[in-house]
């Protein structure tokens, strides 16, 4: 399709990275410096992140068994892809947490590299490009992410990749890359499930009006069919396995009742890391009870168990209808928190973090409006309100917005600080002779 239309190589040359060879590899090197500094930290042998065993346990069984297991955790199975990338970058022995680590690391410097790339092509300029490197290789929030055995790092790289190529597919414009675009959206789904909600973003090449009707379709089935063609073996997988339709797994419900019971409520009342203790403690008690009541009434269905749980988050909001509403404003309110929670931060990081990322989304705002392309703009804003309302819904939890939000801060937020020096610069006096 690509050889049938215009296609303009200054405008592709124009449209390229931005970063030349060596300062891609500058930016990669303090990107993975930066890393494995904050590894080095927390330990390259401990596990502090909650979920990490249930990944490391998946992991093993894939290698011992050959077989994804029918559970991974008390609440369900998890989705196979961040196993899977466990199994693969560990050469089989996803029991090294130094190798896992390591390997988180290297995929996180990788996503800086991509991020960097998609500034170059959304804004073609250099000085925009090399910012969003930077600031993304030293980015507190992309560095928590890598510090432990945890999806982010992976699931981020994946949906820097859809995105850029999307974007990519649409200039050029190619529908082997709106292929590859689908693709890298499913494997980002199969890491993190929540990237299904992205899936009618795939259309955006059909409100491209600088090519024709004809291959505006091309284009967005073109990244549907690399979405379904990655995603399909596994769906499949678990129609096989289950006898029910689950697309990547069976969590959506636990996470539905664990972002809207009474113990979200109560979440909000916590004040001090004891009181969190204690309420930590008994809301797992909960969902295990929970859980074993759903799989007793389901027969062991996951659909039924999430629907199970859902209805018991449903019934006890819709006993108290006022207070449904207070619980969304504090998850919206938590959202747009651009700083860690004070209850598990020093109050040095929670200010610094606050400051660091309050000062790059007033930045982001101001890039947004002094944006050159108008669409590339309208479709960020509507990918941070489904993302945000998505959330609201379900879950919050600061750390999922990290990988959402947070490259859009970067990009934008680079780009407006880009082009206020090169507009200052411009107003600057001539110096006298």
């Amino acid at each position: 399709m690509a050889e049938s239309l215009p296609f303009n190589a200054r405008q592709e040359a124009q449209t390229a990275s931005g970063l030349s060879s060596r300062a891609a590899v500058l930016v990669f090197l303090l990107a993975l410096g930066a890393r494995l500094a904050a590894t080095a930290h927390f330990g390259f042998e401990t596990l502090r992140f909650g979920d990490a065993r249930a990944y490391l346990f998946a992991a093993t069984e894939l290698v011992r068994t050959g077989h994804y297991p029918h559970r991974t955790d008390l609440f369900g199975f998890r989705a196979p892809g961040y196993p899977l990338f466990l199994v693969l970058a560990t050469g089989g022995r996803p029991g090294h947490i130094a190798a896992v680590k390591v390997a988180n690391d290297v995929v996180g410097a990788l996503a800086v590299l991509v991020l960097a790339a998609l500034a170059g092509r959304l804004f073609r300029i250099r000085r925009a490009a090399i910012l969003t490197g930077v600031a993304a290789a030293i980015h507190p929030g992309f560095l928590s992410l890598s510090a432990d055995v945890q999806s982010e790092p992976l699931f981020l790289l994946l949906l820097l990749a859809a995105g850029f190529l999307l974007l990519a597919a649409s200039d050029r414009p190619s529908s082997n890359l709106a292929l590859s675009s689908g693709a890298a959206l499913a494997a980002a789904a199969l890491t993190r499930p929540s990237a299904l909600i992205l899936v009618p973003l795939l259309a955006a090449p059909m409100l491209d009006v600088r090519y024709p009707r004809r291959a505006r379709v091309h284009l967005a089935a073109s990244a549907a069919a690399g979405f379904c063609l990655l995603l399909a073996p596994w769906t499949l997988r678990n129609a096989l396995v289950y006898r029910e339709f689950v697309p990547i797994d069976d969590e959506g419900g636990g996470n539905f009742y664990q972002g809207n019971s009474d113990w979200t409520v109560r979440f909000y009342e916590v004040r001090t890391p004891g009181q969190y203790k204690a309420w930590s403690a008994a809301m797992l008690s909960d969902m295990e009870e929970q859980t074993r009541a759903a799989e007793a009434a389901s027969l062991g269905s996951p659909t039924a168990t999430s629907r199970f749980l859902i209805h018991q988050a449903l019934q006890q909001r819709r006993g108290d209808r006022a207070g449904w509403l207070r619980l969304e404003l504090h998850k919206t309110l938590d959202w747009l928190r651009p700083y860690p929670n004070p209850m598990f931060w020093p109050a040095w990081i929670v200010w610094s973090v606050g400051l660091f990322t309050g000062a790059l989304t007033l930045l982001a705002a101001a890039g947004m409006a002094m944006a050159p392309r108008f669409g590339a703009t309208a479709f960020v804003l509507v990918y941070l309100s489904i993302t945000m309302l998505f959330h609201v819904v379900m879950l919050v939890v600061w750390r999922y917005r990290i990988p959402y939000w947070d490259p859009v801060i970067l990009l934008y937020g680079a780009f407006g600080a880009a082009e206020l020096l090169r507009r200052n610069s411009k107003r600057l006096p001539m110096a006298l002779p």
